[in-house]
């Protein structure tokens, strides 16, 4: 299965730090080395990045490593291949444009017989179970919703979407539009909030510790979500299987 790391701040942040040791499991410390990706958000701007390249390899993924971008909502994704071939157009995460905002998916698991009907507004361009899921999700929302709906009312939909998805397979995914990060979980996903007073945090993955007191305000709000625990000494929660959690503001919200 691939892996996922979503980041969701009240104030523009870096990930440096988690990319570091996110990384590390696109071939290194774990056997995910069918390419990865990153998506930033930056105002009504994004920046994206994807390489069919391991990510402990490639590159790309060391220029994101020590260029440290600000975003208050990221998604990353490192791939192990299970349905589509290792290329470019199947790295996730993947874009699409909806109510003339950025929305940004990536998705870890397998999903069998998934092949809804799908109109021209939304296709998928590589051969991903994956991005098939995410081009229905637009489709439904856009269905769904006249006008430009609030976090509440997409995070109701989107319930009951990823329920419907979720009978074909594993459906553990990442989304957002900018706004809020929206995070489900079929089988294995945990998420830690970094809130004031910061301490210091090291690595699973990677030989690095920081102590988030010396980088940040009082006031600032960090939510990390990840397939499984980024650090050693944080308290990382896990999702209960079906569940989807919405932060906003760096902070889990009660949607």
């Amino acid at each position: 299965m691939c892996q996922l790391l979503g980041m969701n701040c009240n104030t523009p942040t870096d990930v440096v730090f988690s990319f570091t040791g996110f990384a590390e499991r696109g071939g290194r410390t774990d056997h995910h080395g069918d390419g990865w990706g990153i998506a930033f958000f930056e105002g009504h701007g994004l920046r994206h990045f994807v390489d069919h390249q391991s990510a402990c390899e490639s590159p790309v993924a060391e220029l994101i490593r020590r260029y440290p971008i600000k975003s208050r909502n990221v998604i990353s994704h490192i791939r192990k291949a299970t349905q589509g071939v290792v290329a470019l157009e199947n790295c996730h995460p993947f874009v699409r444009e909806l109510w003339g905002r950025y929305w940004v998916f990536a998705h870890n698991g397998d999903l069998k017989d998934f092949h809804p009907r799908l109109h021209a507004a939304f296709r998928p361009v590589g051969s991903t179970d994956s991005e098939r899921a995410f081009c229905w999700i637009m489709q439904e929302l856009a269905k769904s919703h006249a006008g430009v709906p609030t976090v509440e009312e997409l995070s109701i939909t989107l319930r009951e979407l990823a329920q419907r998805i979720a009978r074909h397979g594993t459906f553990n995914f990442l989304l957002s539009n900018g706004q809020a990060l929206w995070a489900h979980a079929s089988t294995l996903l945990h998420y830690v909030e970094r809130r004031h007073p910061f301490t210091q945090a090291q690595l699973a993955d990677e030989d690095l510790s920081v102590d988030f007191s010396s980088l940040t305000t009082p006031d600032d709000r960090v939510a990390v979500v990840v397939t499984t625990p980024l650090t050693t000494n944080e308290a990382w929660t896990a999702f209960a299987p079906g569940e989807l959690k919405v932060f906003v503001d760096g902070a889990l919200s009660a949607y």
